[in-house]
């Protein structure tokens, strides 16, 4: 499954802008793409403005991913801020071919950034399917609790994904837990980072993939980037095989 992780350096709270930033990065692709992947709030960065970036299916952000998705015949997950009554979420929306496949809402929010006040909290992980490989959802700060993942690895998932807003004092825990993830789950797990600054803190990218050994695939430092890498599903089934790890959990 060929992947695309589209590190960029988003103007603030400018959706009109990113878009233009985005259809530049992925203009110099030339082969065709199986998944697209983004970062959390991909069209605004990490604001807690949510009652003016909010959208139902008409917004903004949802159009112009369903146009995209469909454009390019491909899978594309991203977040958006999901308005929902008089509830906001952070969202990780995973489109198909022009549709919306499924939404995870973010279940851990972010109390050191006071996220809380501002978001309501998702209850439910999502698995869903991309090209009939079964993928767990998750959002920048759930990256943090292990036994979120233990429930998409129960599901059945064998590629995780983490879209993020991930700062520089703390990329190490980053780069740290992906790995983590990949080898306790032995799943793909794909992280994709911002760059750049905010109002708020800095960003220095390190979007990777990792195998279900939790060798590193690939990896971007700074700049902004789409990194390519090729996803195989046989890869996880033979890891499993081999290594039994998953039937010998032991839930205390």
């Amino acid at each position: 499954m060929k992947t695309a992780l589209v590190q960029y350096s988003p103007e603030w709270e400018n959706i009109e802008k990113n878009i233009e930033k985005i259809e530049r990065l992925l203009s110099g692709i030339s082969s065709p793409l199986d998944l697209i992947v983004f970062p959390e709030m991909t069209l605004t960065g990490f604001t807690m403005n949510q009652k003016d970036f909010g959208e139902d299916i008409d917004g903004a952000s949802f159009r112009y991913f369903m146009d995209l998705s469909n454009r390019l015949k491909t899978d594309v997950i991203c977040g958006i801020i999901e308005k929902e009554g008089s509830n906001y979420y952070n969202s990780s929306v995973h489109f198909s071919k022009g549709l919306i496949a499924a939404v995870y809402r973010k279940i851990h929010l972010f109390s050191h950034s006071k996220e809380n006040n501002y978001y309501a909290k998702g209850k439910d992980p999502v698995v869903t399917k991309v090209g009939g490989i079964k993928t767990g959802m998750s959002v920048c700060y759930d990256l943090r609790f292990p036994e979120l993942y233990r429930l998409l690895r129960k599901e059945g998932s064998e590629i995780l994904i983490d879209i993020a807003n991930w700062p520089v004092d703390r990329i190490e825990h980053w780069r740290v837990l992906l790995r983590t993830r990949a080898i306790e789950n032995q799943s793909y797990v794909i992280g994709v980072n911002r760059t750049g600054n905010d109002p708020f803190y800095k960003y220095n990218g390190y979007s990777s993939v990792y195998d279900p050994m939790g060798n590193l695939i690939t990896e971007s430092k700074d700049e902004e980037k789409v990194l390519i890498a090729d996803l195989d599903s046989d890869e996880v089934r033979k890891t499993r095989d081999t290594f039994k790890f998953g039937e010998d959990i032991c839930l205390i």
